[in-house]
């Protein structure tokens, strides 16, 4: 099964996931959202997690700060057709997915057709460092996201550069060969933009230069994937035909890379 979101034919849809609660990923989703309604793009964001913190984000907005429209996924209205709950108006250009915590690898083949971005946030401790390398695996392995058409990027959280975990993240992740594309700070600011019911963009600069310097490798990273037209490998859904072939790429078995290391005793 894949989300039928209707709207507009030119929306891009970004998605970020990551099962493990705790790790960032409505942080990230909300300011995402922000960003894109800092520069005065039509933005959505649309909140599957069944805390709804996306959605109680967005009602403390400030009426000077530019709208997001806002969809409580998470609930289910017994009086409308799911696809009508999950529309998103024709104006808007821009969709952040917020997806539910605890999810399970069934259901990231409904969330990762069709979407320009998929972002996984990650924290710096082993315990997520592990996590993440099961969820890779199965983005990989299970929802066939494509590697070479470099639609997964990975989000360092919360880091302190020159500590053992932030050094350990960056190790792992290269040797993954998935992208990082960003590596946001652990900051105060986010807590305050959380309870303001704005987004680390929509700050005063002077209060948050640091923090936007740290953003500017994920917007660049994530500007060209937007800009990147869909393929028939990315809005590919399980059963609709063969695998597309990928020449050039390598094929990694994750799972077995996994089995083993696990086996050996070697932590990641």
């Amino acid at each position: 099964m894949t989300l039928n979101i209707p709207g507009h034919r030119e929306l891009r849809k970004i998605v970020i996931l990551n099962p493990k609660g705790g790790s960032g990923k409505t942080t990230l989703a909300m300011n995402l959202a922000g960003y894109f309604a800092s520069l005065g793009r039509p933005a959505a964001l649309m909140d599957f997690d069944p805390q709804g913190s996306s959605i109680r984000w967005l009602r403390k907005r400030p009426p000077n700060l530019a709208a997001i429209y806002g969809v409580a996924a998470f609930e289910k209205k017994m009086n409308m057709t799911r696809s009508f709950q999950l529309r998103v108006p024709p104006e808007i250009r821009y969709l952040v997915v917020d997806t539910p915590a605890a999810m399970t690898t069934a259901q990231l083949t409904e969330f990762t057709p069709g979407a320009h971005a998929i972002l996984v946030p990650v924290l710096p401790s082993a315990i997520d460092i592990h996590a993440a390398s099961r969820l890779i695996a199965d983005l990989l392995l299970v929802a066939k996201v494509s590697r070479r058409m470099g639609r997964l990027g990975v989000v360092a959280n919360r880091v302190r550069e020159n500590t053992v975990g932030f050094r350990k993240l960056m190790a792992f992740l290269d040797r993954l060969q998935i992208p990082i594309v960003g590596a946001l700070r652990d900051s105060q600011n986010y807590v305050h933009a959380a309870d303001e019911g704005s987004s680390i963009h929509e700050m005063h600069p002077s209060r948050t230069k640091k923090d936007l310097a740290s953003w500017l490798p994920l917007t660049s990273w994530l500007e060209m994937r937007l800009n990147t037209p869909l393929t028939d490998r990315d809005v590919l859904r399980l059963g609709d035909g063969p695998e597309p072939a990928e020449p050039g790429a390598d094929v990694v078995d994750l799972r077995t890379h996994l089995a083993r290391r696990d086996a050996d005793g070697n932590g990641p």
